[in-house]
């Protein structure tokens, strides 16, 4: 995937059962935010830290979507309890993960097939604008996140 190019289609579940899919983002700025596991320390502070910060995205015509491999239910918890105020949508089968190459194979204390903690900014045309998988441990670079959004 090249900054410019249509963005990989995906499916996903949301907390409410819904199917959602990029048509469903059409003339809109989405942000999506792909994350390892929900209840996880570093996965609960990015989508809190993103949550918190929701009325500057709005203000920049922006539409968040949070992406785990955890199931919808899960998913659900995970933003009550944490007062997520934006859609927490779940890549079961993960073939948003594998679309948007964020999909982390390799073994991991035995664990294997969730997302690498990634960002994706999606303009109204539905090209990527901006793409970065962060080491893991760290959260995505917000700024450079918003910073694409002013200059769409």
């Amino acid at each position: 995937m090249n900054i410019g190019d249509k963005a990989p289609e995906f499916k996903l579940v949301t907390t409410a059962m819904k199917s959602i899919t990029n048509k469903d983002f059409k003339d809109k700025n989405v942000v999506l935010l792909f994350f390892p596991l929900a209840f996880t320390s570093v996965c609960t502070q990015e989508m809190c830290v993103a949550s918190d910060d929701m009325n500057a995205y709005k203000d920049l015509d922006a539409e968040i979507i949070g992406v785990s491999v955890d199931s919808p239910f899960v998913l659900q918890k995970f933003g009550e309890e944490n007062n997520i105020g934006f859609t927490l949508a779940s890549d079961f089968d993960r073939s948003a993960s594998k679309a948007f190459d964020t999909l982390f194979e390799d073994d991991f204390l035995g664990l294997t097939g969730f997302s690498k903690r990634s960002a994706y900014v999606i303009d109204k045309e539905g090209a990527l604008r901006y793409a970065e998988t962060t080491d893991g441990k760290s959260l995505p670079d917000f700024d450079k996140i918003k910073e694409t959004l002013k200059s769409l």
